[in-house]
């Protein structure tokens, strides 16, 4: 590769620019260097690149307080670019993070440390959400603009007017989602996003010319942004960009900065040498000297560090004034109570109303319908629930009288148009569950849960309740063919730990569904919901949500068992009546629905082996065989599909592919024998 000319950069002109924020900045690039050579593997070049930008945004623009990180209404800062992971570190620790040790600093990289390689949300106060899959942080920023904009409209500026802040790379500007949350933002003008790119020109495979040469500019301001270019380490013009961008109230704003990755290394600087290595020994003393740095490894100067510290307490007093203000609100209690998470007061009345509705008049209904009957009775009692749909919503039923106000530039409501968009969708109701307030749901076909996978996987890594309604869930769909038939998506989707894969067989189940979503604001829940109706299977009413047990025996036929029959969505009912049929014969059957299996796994095992029974078992599902004979022998005994889809009506694709009362009486036949 041809090295880059950045090793030729007049570093002492660059420092004559904004000295003091030069110098500042210097202690981000030497405890970047300096974690980066212990741990021995990191991204030092990033962090070296970006510190002047970084510093000229906390120095002077970010709303922050270090002492009190939690603060509802501070700034966010997201660094979608995760690899440079170690300046976030850095900063934390700087300014004053109190759970951010120098001693945490060291361990960068390492077992138990906090430091992880990337980003983690929970790991450390400061990091607002998990970054390193790229362009997913810019997306997910997408989300806390939409929030902030949106809690400001029901509470006021005077408690909620903060910014959100994004430093990104190229790579973040080439995965697709990075396009899709641009766009977005443009769309809606989100006037308080705020984008930093760090424009170095590398990337791991050497020069971004080998496969990027847009005008990234022109690009933003297609897409309706306010675009600004400086350089990227002059503190000064940074302070000044950042002020502008802060001032235009329209638009969400773009600054491009022109930087030398590894800024100030002599032989690596501009180079994609220094993207993802430490810089080695020689090199790391040659650059300390270039940058005129004389400390020893994670040393300080004094002068430095103290006024650092006072930057990360310079907000301690628009806090105060802030918490001044929520005292004096008279709806003080349900601004807290939106933030914390728990549920208002009239929420169990909506629920017991809607479950006792169901029970008074049983309903023959596709899941997907049963869902919006869901949240029609549940989204006018919790006014943080927010909804959307990726261009979906008169398939996916998402939209109800309670959030039928559409989330425009002009009046932020309380139902989000994503467009075609299912990855930005995902990653921004991420977001918008990090910022706080609100419980985000948002449609799709489930199908097109692979376009929104690496983002649900960051919402259980993160731990954040993101809800996902996955409509048109089998080959019931029909006649839109293989391409639109989920049939691997369960089990894959099952694979993912720490999310809870619904799928409900009814309306109660679906009910009891959206119960457990509501309630847990720390797992991501995703409903797998059928385009075709099913009856309603549970008639009698009971005080406790079956669903949430993941599994129960729905039917029993006999006392002893011959067979056991487990079941989910709609093909519940499908086993319901082949285990009528066999017992018509004088067999002994139990049908099982199993709508979640994570959540049956977790209950005890006495529990699970009343349940499961010691018969033989089958399996019916509409879907991939894959993962079934964790409950049954084998997949022989999982009724389900052997491959890919058929464009046809359901009723011939259940019977072309086997999935059939016959199948599972004949099946049963040959078990018990």
């Amino acid at each position: 590769m041809t090295q880059a000319a950045g090793n030729t950069v007049d570093i002492a002109a660059k420092a004559a620019l904004d000295p003091q924020n030069f110098a500042l900045a210097n202690c981000i690039r030497a405890l970047a260097i300096d974690g980066v050579e212990a741990a021995k593997s990191g991204h030092p070049g990033a962090p070296m690149g970006m510190a002047d930008a970084v510093t000229a945004l906390y120095r002077n623009q970010l709303k922050f307080d270090a002492a009190n990180p939690d603060w509802p209404d501070r700034d966010r800062f997201v660094l979608s670019n995760g690899h440079a992971s170690m300046m976030l570190y850095a900063l934390l620790h700087l300014t004053g993070y109190q759970d951010m040790t120098l001693e945490q600093v060291k361990n960068f990289r390492q077992w138990g440390a906090i430091t992880a390689g990337h980003p983690e949300y929970g790991h450390a106060k400061g990091i607002e959400t998990t970054t390193g899959p790229l362009g997913q942080g810019l997306a997910t920023a997408v989300g806390m603009a939409l929030a902030e904009r949106r809690l400001a409209a029901e509470f006021g500026s005077d408690l909620v007017d903060h910014y959100t802040y994004v430093f990104l790379g190229d790579g973040c500007l080439q995965e697709g989602i990075g396009q899709e949350a641009i766009s977005l933002a443009g769309h809606l003008g989100l006037s308080k996003l705020v984008v930093l790119y760090d424009d170095n020109a590398i990337t791991i495979d050497g020069p971004t010319s080998v496969s990027f040469s847009e005008d990234i500019v022109a690009r933003f301001r297609a897409c309706g942004w306010h675009v600004q270019s400086c350089d990227g380490h002059d503190g000064a013009a940074l302070t000044a960009a950042i002020a502008a961008a802060k001032a235009e109230t329209a638009k969400p704003s773009l600054i491009a900065m022109k930087t030398v990755i590894g800024f100030g290394s002599p032989n690596k600087a501009g180079t994609y040498a220094v993207h993802g290595a430490p810089l080695g020994a020689e090199e790391a003393a040659a650059t300390k000297a270039a940058l005129g740095w004389t400390s020893g490894p994670f040393e300080i100067p004094a002068e430095l560090m103290a006024e650092w510290r006072r930057i990360g307490a310079r907000g301690s007093d628009a806090r105060k004034a802030w918490e001044a203000r929520l005292a004096a609100r008279p709806d003080r209690e349900e601004f807290l109570r939106r933030l914390s998470g728990d549920l208002p007061d009239g929420y169990e009345a909506a629920l017991a109303e809607a479950s006792n509705a169901l029970f008074t008049a049983p309903k023959k209904a596709a899941t997907r319908k049963a869902s919006q009957m869901a949240l029609e009775a549940l989204t006018a009692a919790v006014p943080e629930m927010i909804g959307g749909s990726a261009d979906l919503t008169g398939s996916n039923l998402t939209r109800v009288k309670a959030v039928d106000s559409q989330y425009t530039r002009e009046a932020p409501g309380r139902y989000i148009g994503y467009g075609v968009r299912e990855f930005g969708m995902a990653a921004a109701m991420n977001g918008l569950c990090l910022h706080g307030g609100f419980i985000p749901y948002g449609g799709t076909f489930l199908v097109f849960s692979d376009y929104c996978r690496n983002a649900i996987r960051l919402s259980a890594l993160m731990g954040v309740g993101t809800v996902y309604v996955m409509t048109h869930d089998s080959i019931g769909l029909g006649e839109d063919g293989p391409t639109h038939q989920p049939v691997e998506h369960l089990a894959s989707l099952r694979a993912i730990p720490g999310l809870t894969v619904l799928r409900p067989a009814d309306t109660v189940e679906t009910l009891e569904a959206w119960d457990i979503a509501i309630r847990n604001r720390k797992r991501p829940m995703l409903m797998a919901l059928s385009r075709q109706d099913v009856p309603q299977l549970r008639l009698e009413a009971g005080a406790e949500n079956l669903t949430a047990k993941g599994a129960y025996v729905i039917r029993q036929y006999k006392h002893e068992r011959d067979v056991t029959l487990i079941a989910t969505g709609t093909e519940v009912a499908l086993a319901v009546e082949a285990a009528e049929a066999l017992n018509a014969e004088g067999y002994g059957v139990a049908v099982v629905s199993m709508p979640a299996w994570d959540l049956f796994d977790a209950q005890p095992q006495a529990y699970r082996d009343e349940v499961l029974g010691t018969a033989p078992r089958i399996a019916i599902e509409a879907a991939g065989k894959f993962g079934w004979t964790r409950y049954v022998a084998s997949e022989a005994d999982v009724i389900g599909m052997p491959g890919f889809g058929a464009s046809a009506p359901a009723e011939r694709l259940y019977q072309e592919f086997g999935i059939t009362k016959a199948a599972i009486v004949a099946r049963a036949k040959a078990l018990v024998g």
